[in-house]
């Protein structure tokens, strides 16, 4: 049996090697992304690893099914960029990793928000200048807000037990039902419920055509003023202008965005100056103290950069093995 894993990192190469050596199977590390210009490397191989935010073309599925490898393996959970006219036309069978670690990006999440409630941006750029007064970034609570969590999955979840541990009161919306969940009366109706009755807004839903900018101007009319919005999930969650205007108006008073909708080729790159960064609309966000961009490192542990490998791995291998593994996505 034999590997190849695409567009592998310097920080995931320990764990490709470490499982490589526990399953006595090779396994060839690719620095480069699974594209038209490198599937030809994948010859001879009975199955890839994957990950990377670019599409996974018609073009490029079909190569790699020509070279008989219809296993494929993705490291991330999201699976709306791979082409699925393609995946069913060559029989592929793709696995992702639903959960590689929720704590994770709930445990980040929790802390943007402490960030936007404690005016730490705001102290610190002062700070830098001289000056150590309290006035006029007076924090709030946590314990005083009502957060509202949309989608309560593993993330979800693991966000909201952080919330209960500061005090928190929680409303909860998802178009499927937690059944301990359920039992606790946390869920709301509808989305109008949640922006209604929260302080706070935290993301954590897929991205779906349903989904797509469920944020935008007529979304944040029906929220209280003065809203902080966190988004850990999907950019295509949030309509970046509308966005910006509610921040302008005060509607909401800060946001903590660790995805943006226009993140590919931006995100995890390095253009060497703040004036370089090709995205005016991000660079508006970034200049802004009650705004906090990240460039999609909620995930970024050394546990869940270990699970995102090993388990792919696993998946991979039992595809290979049997046709079937744990977290085969349905493309249907």
């Amino acid at each position: 049996m034999k590997i190849i894993a695409y567009g592998i990192r310097d920080d995931e190469r320990p764990y490709v090697e470490e499982w490589s050596k526990e399953q006595g199977i090779e396994v060839k590390a690719v620095k480069e992304l699974l594209t038209d210009e490198t599937v030809d490397q994948a010859e001879g191989f009975d199955g890839a690893v994957v990950y990377q935010q670019k599409p996974y073309t018609a073009s490029v599925l079909d190569k790699l099914a020509k070279f008989g490898i219809t296993n494929l393996s993705l490291r991330n959970v999201g699976v709306d960029n791979v082409d699925a006219d393609a995946v069913k036309r060559n029989g592929f069978k793709v696995t992702n990793v639903p959960a590689y670690s929720p704590a994770a990006i709930a445990e980040f999440t929790v802390t943007e928000l402490m960030r936007l409630l404690r005016h730490t941006p705001q102290y610190a750029n002062r700070q830098a200048k001289g000056d150590l007064q309290w006035a006029p970034d007076i924090a709030t609570e946590l314990n005083t807000l009502t957060v509202g969590v949309i989608a309560t999955g593993r993330i979800g979840r693991a966000a909201m037990q952080i919330y209960r541990g500061f005090g928190a009161k929680i409303v909860a919306y998802d178009v499927f039902h937690n059944p301990e969940l359920e039992k606790e009366g946390i869920y709301v109706d509808t989305l109008d419920e949640l922006y209604k009755q929260a302080d706070v807004i935290s993301l954590h839903a897929p991205a779906t055509k349903e989904n797509f900018h469920m944020l935008n101007a007529e979304a944040f009319g029906k929220m209280k003023d003065g809203v902080y919005i966190l988004n850990p999930a999907r950019g295509d969650l949030i309509d970046t202008d509308d966005l910006i205007a509610a921040l302008d108006s005060g509607k909401v008073a800060g946001a903590a965005l660790d995805v943006y909708e226009k993140e590919v080729g931006i995100f995890n790159a390095d253009f060497g100056s703040f004036d370089a960064i090709p995205d005016e609309r991000l660079k508006n966000l970034m200049k802004r103290e009650n705004v906090l961009v990240s460039p999609h490192i909620a995930f970024y542990t050394k546990t869940a950069v270990r699970n995102m490998v090993q388990f792919a791995l696993n998946n991979n291998k039992q595809l290979i093995e049997t046709g079937k593994a744990e977290n085969v996505v349905s493309f249907d």
